[in-house]
């Protein structure tokens, strides 16, 4: 047989080889969208969980103890990563879990500001808190007035061990805090509060 550069003609078609077997198997349109709206859904779940569990958190004030500063009600927005956690400084604001030792309330979380750290002395005289005997400056605490106005902070003389804190409600008349059921270990220390984004039934944005 002669050779030849012609192409070989097409297969002719089949009856009903219309690919019409080829559009049964894939799924409606409108089902498609739906298992692609599941997956995007689900996938912004997971990144939802892993955001709360490890990076940020939004929690509720739930009591007056950290007036004015915070207000009651108040949504504000924890930092949990843990250099976070692990990089604790004065003043700081803090959510940690409730200690074995404050049986005051039924709340799992609380809220309250760091005035001592690990391995100081801390104690007061009148109005001032004292660390390892000397005043300190408190330059987040607001003017104290009405409920939160107390004329002495009343801390006993407290050796504060390593890896715990001792934490104060701002409202220092009202605050049920580490004068009473003691330190705060770091394990305990959900995260830092950096801002708060909801007061009085609107947004409102606040930054520490």
């Amino acid at each position: 047989m002669p050779e030849t550069n012609e192409p070989f003609p097409p297969r002719p078609p089949e009856p009903g080889d219309d690919g019409a077997a080829l559009r049964e198997r894939r799924p409606p349109r409108g089902k498609r969208r739906a298992l692609e709206w599941i997956a995007v859904l689900g996938f912004a779940a997971l990144v939802a969980l892993g955001l709360r569990a490890y990076v940020v958190q939004t929690f509720y004030v739930p009591s007056g103890s950290m007036l004015p500063t915070l207000q009651i009600g108040d949504r504000m927005l924890v930092d949990k990563l843990p250099w976070v956690v692990d990089d604790i400084h004065r003043g700081d604001i803090v959510v940690f879990r409730r200690t074995p030792g404050d049986t005051s309330v039924a709340d799992s979380d609380l809220v309250k500001r760091v005035v001592g750290l690990p391995g100081e002395t801390i104690s007061s005289r009148g109005d001032t808190v004292l660390i390892d005997g000397k005043p300190i400056d408190e330059p987040w605490l607001p003017k104290l007035v009405g409920q939160c106005y107390q004329s002495a902070f009343d801390i006993p003389t407290t050796h504060i061990p390593p890896g715990h804190y001792f934490v104060m409600g701002d409202c220092r008349g009202n605050s049920y805090d580490s004068r009473y059921w003691g330190t705060v270990p770091q394990s305990y220390i959900v995260g830092k509060v950096f801002v708060v984004l909801w007061r009085h039934g609107h947004p409102w944005f606040h930054w520490f």
